[in-house]
């Protein structure tokens, strides 16, 4: 299972669940989803995320180490 790194992201660039949201047109409650990794957004989700947020890809998905 994928374990993404959203919340921490989303903390150090000073953005919220919320607003994340607003900018993918996705509802509150599956960005909580994501944030909590009860659910994975798809790869083309990622991209925009990373997008949104101004960081690589990368720094979204914990490493399988």
């Amino acid at each position: 299972m994928k374990i993404n790194r959203l919340k921490i992201v989303l903390a150090e660039t000073g953005k919220t669940n919320k607003w994340l949201a607003l900018q993918l047109g996705k509802s509150e409650v599956t960005v909580s989803r994501w944030v909590t990794n009860e659910i994975q957004p798809s790869m083309e989700t990622f991209l925009e995320i990373a997008k949104q947020l101004d960081v690589d890809v990368i720094e979204l998905i914990n490493s399988s180490k």
